[in-house]
């Protein structure tokens, strides 16, 4: 058996080195992330549509069906167990209706032919 150089272990060990600390970074940015939300902070739908970018806020905790004309197009958002999601889109294409239930907070489903955004946000 060959023994190793003492530059090419030198380098091993950098490069060792190296994948360590950006995997501490990495794992410190996580920590930190999620260290700055309170896991017991209610959420609540918002819907931002049409050309003004009107908001509306829907609370999850209400189990409930809302018709929004948003000046293109009637959107139907469907609350329930503490998720929203678009249910019977007008649209052609009906992608909106693909991301299902949006539950997390920063969840957001789009309707671009009716210019509609639904996403989840905290209820401060």
């Amino acid at each position: 058996m060959r023994e190793k150089r003492p530059e090419s272990r030198r380098k091993w060990l950098v490069n060792v080195l190296f994948a360590a600390v950006i995997l501490a970074v990495a794992g410190a940015l996580v920590l930190l992330r999620g260290a700055g939300r309170d896991a017991e902070v209610p959420l609540k739908a918002q819907l931002i549509y049409g050309d003004q970018n009107t908001v509306l806020d829907l609370p999850l905790d209400v189990d409930r069906t809302y018709d929004v004309d948003t000046g293109y197009l009637t959107v139907h958002i469907q609350v329930e167990d503490g998720a929203a999601r678009f249910v019977d889109s007008p649209c052609p294409d009906h992608v909106c209706e693909s991301f299902g239930w949006l539950r997390i907070e920063d969840q957001t489903a789009t309707c671009l032919p009716a210019r509609a955004v639904l996403t989840i946000a905290p209820d401060q």
